[in-house]
């Protein structure tokens, strides 16, 4: 099953392409997404926290490669298919990407944490209760192999590929309302 891969791969890959524009064409008629458009694609409101608003704006600098302040359709589609279809290493590497706020190329407690609380209010789940610090801790013991307080790339990638409960911690949790569905 799936063993051909010919020409019907490429037809449902034009044809999701094709989908793909449609849905841009549809969300961003100038032809560009903006990132207050992103914001609302997410499900971003008034009432979302201050902490839900920097996520996503860390999220959409991160598709917009030329930094020009919007997403055309081309970055539009390679972040559809490094969110639906890239390689582990390309995600965890645009996860770090994402959860370096000051781009400085390491991840200090505080971004950690960042981490953590978006992704406890992401599955608002009320039963759950969890100790942040708790896990912040957890997560540098595991990742941060120098002892130098602060998680680099390479700590962060490899720490992920050989800790199950890390990946899950780690990898990025996005969840767009019309993006690529």
């Amino acid at each position: 099953m799936g063993q051909v891969q010919g020409t019907p791969d490429k037809q449902v890959t034009l044809k999701n392409i094709q989908e793909l524009y449609r849905k841009f064409a549809s969300e961003c008629p100038s032809g560009n997404l903006h990132l207050h458009e992103f914001k609302r694609i997410f499900g971003i409101t008034s009432n979302s926290t201050e902490e839900e608003s920097a996520y996503m704006e860390n999220l959409f600098r991160s598709f917009d490669t030329n930094k020009d302040g919007k997403i055309d359709f081309m970055e539009y589609v390679a972040a559809v298919h490094l969110v639906l279809r890239g390689k582990l290493e390309d995600k965890l590497k645009w996860s770090f990407k994402v959860y370096d706020r000051d781009g400085n190329g390491c991840l200090d407690r505080q971004e950690v944490r960042h981490i953590i609380i978006y992704k406890i209010k992401k599955h608002n789940d009320p039963g759950i209760t969890v100790n942040i610090d708790d896990i912040c801790n957890r997560i540098f013991e595991l990742a941060d192999k120098n002892n130098d307080s602060q998680i680099s790339l390479e700590e962060f990638m490899e720490g992920a590929e050989k800790d199950p409960w890390l990946m899950d911690q780690l990898k990025l949790d996005i969840g767009p309302y019309n993006l690529g569905q």
